[in-house]
């Protein structure tokens, strides 16, 4: 019986990308095959999400040599204010990581298919040039408004010519299509739009898409002092993020807000006391995803100061118009502590974790999602940021082989 269910768990996990730990509040996801399920006549190549975690043991002792004396060093013996509350923050949920880590590296079966997630050789991704279009670049050039995407409905022999930037791009169809920018292209997901502009043009998108949003995941580029970070992305000021229109995205029956999150306390305090109420946001619960490698074992040691592997997603209720109760009468009770584990992608992406929450939005039907500061876009959702198309271009993707409209 108990080889049946771990079985019937493997299947479910191969068809949707999602592994539930029996009794627990743990899931394990697997990114690519959550994406893939966006896509009919396209899939996401495994090789080009798993760029890292995935080296050998040699090659990864000698990267990692130049950090063992950072590593060696977990606390700082004096720790001011702050870092004593980031401290015991950390030491409240270090028992509950722990254990969901055990869970994981229990699943030996599990455990089995994770050394193969990256190599799926019926997968090879574009030949194209791997340079990026920077599109955050483009967006502050004069020539913005001339910017123009062809879409390309391949399956109806289809083209129209739209702006890029500062417009609702939309595939209304029930397929993928393709697109053309730049001479470069990108796959946008079925029944998908976006709109890219930078912050200060993000009230255009309340009229354009007529609001109403259910469940609101929101990613913002957090100011850091990491130099290394800042040549990645270009970061905002945190009362930058006050700005952002959430009560006028949301549906006036009440949304769920979910907000990726640092270990900083800084941040922490400055969204408790400070953004959430801005925004009309109560705090219900936090999320924890938990970043391993390829054989299960965690990205660094669990104690670093400055660098644990993990990261925190705030859930919250925004109320809507005329409801005082603690939870909005149309969405569901959020549970508590959840932890999610993956292995990370490419530096700052995070998990496709929209699927997971939904499971709070159940009587909205269908749910009606949108994703700030997006890089990447999901079937069904809106995405909005400076650059949704970041990870949409073809380079990271392959054509299912059952496709014969090329």
């Amino acid at each position: 019986m108990e080889n049946s269910k771990t079985s019937d768990k493997l299947s479910a996990f191969l068809e949707s990308g999602i592994y539930r730990f029996e009794n627990s509040n743990v899931v394990f996801i697997d990114p690519v095959r959550m994406l893939n399920r966006s896509y009919t006549r396209f899939r996401f190549s495994p090789s080009a999400y798993y760029s890292r975690f995935f080296d050998s043991k040699e090659t990864i002792e000698t990267s990692n040599s130049k950090k063992r004396k950072r590593k060696e060093k977990k606390v700082p013996h004096d720790l001011n204010e702050r870092e004593q509350a980031a401290t015991l923050r950390h030491q409240q949920v270090r028992p509950m990581l722990l254990k969901a880590h055990e869970f994981l590296m229990e699943a030996t079966d599990l455990l089995a298919i994770m050394k193969g997630l990256r190599g799926d050789s019926n997968i090879c991704s574009s030949t194209e040039s791997s340079e990026h279009h920077s599109f955050i670049e483009l967006g502050e050039v004069w020539q913005a408004p001339l910017y123009e995407i062809i879409l390309k409905a391949a399956w109806k022999g289809l083209e129209r010519v739209v702006p890029v930037f500062n417009n609702l791009v939309v595939n209304e169809a029930s397929d993928d299509m393709e697109a053309e920018f730049l001479n470069k292209k990108y796959i946008l997901p079925r029944e998908s739009c976006f709109y890219m502009s930078d912050l200060g043009q993000i009230h255009n998108l309340i009229h354009e898409c007529n609001a109403g949003f259910n469940l609101i995941v929101i990613d913002p580029p957090w100011e850091n002092g990491c130099a290394r970070q800042k040549l990645r992305y270009p970061t905002l000021p945190n009362w930058y993020f006050l700005s952002l229109p959430i009560k006028q995205l949301a549906h006036p029956d009440g949304a769920l807000v979910a907000l990726w999150m640092t270990n900083r306390e800084k941040l922490h305090n400055f969204v408790q006391k400070e953004l959430f109420p801005s925004w009309g946001v109560s705090h219900e619960a936090t999320y924890y995803w938990l970043k391993v490698k390829a054989d299960g074992s965690l990205i660094s040691d669990l104690d670093l100061f400055h660098h644990r592997p993990y990261e925190c997603l705030l859930l919250g209720y925004f109320h809507g118009q005329g409801t005082n109760s603690k939870q909005p009468p149309r969405l569901g009770p959020i549970k508590h502590d959840q932890i999610i584990i993956s292995i990370p992608g490419e530096y700052s992406r995070k998990p496709p974790i929209g699927e997971l929450l939904l499971e709070h939005v159940t009587h909205f039907k269908p749910a009606r999602c949108i994703e700030l500061f997006a890089r990447e876009m999901t079937a069904g959702w809106t995405s909005w940021g400076n650059e949704p198309l970041h990870f949409q271009e073809s380079t990271y993707f392959a054509r299912n082989e059952i496709d014969n409209t090329s």
